[in-house]
């Protein structure tokens, strides 16, 4: 069975860290892109990192640019997102995808909550 499960997610302060986790089982991640997106409340889903599939590039959206880190352990078949400097606006339910051609998985997602 096919299956994403986000950890990690939770409450700090601004400036805080936090290391999101996401254990795929029933498929082999390394051979899929890997990504992160976050929706707030009232707003749209955004993609917030990437892992493309082939030659393991990363990329990420401008808001996140510098202070969160995807990375993958294929050992593990799980892949990261290290939040750095994190603040009120990065506020979300973060989800972890797993894309390749018609193949489309999502975990259910890890709240993640910035505040004073």
């Amino acid at each position: 069975q096919v299956q994403l499960v986000e950890s990690g997610g939770g409450l700090v302060q601004p400036g805080e860290s936090l290391r999101l986790s996401c254990a795929a089982s029933g498929f082999t991640f390394s051979n899929y892109a890997k990504n992160w997106y976050r929706q707030a409340p009232g707003k749209e889903r955004e993609l917030v990192a990437s892992i493309s599939r082939i030659a393991g590039r990363t990329t990420y959206a401008d808001s996140v640019k510098g202070r969160f880190t995807i990375s993958g352990d294929s050992a593990k078949n799980t892949v990261y997102l290290q939040m750095n400097s994190l603040k009120p606006e990065d506020t979300a339910v973060y989800y972890c995808n797993a894309h390749r051609y018609v193949d489309d998985y999502w975990g259910r997602g890890t709240q993640v909550t910035v505040s004073s």
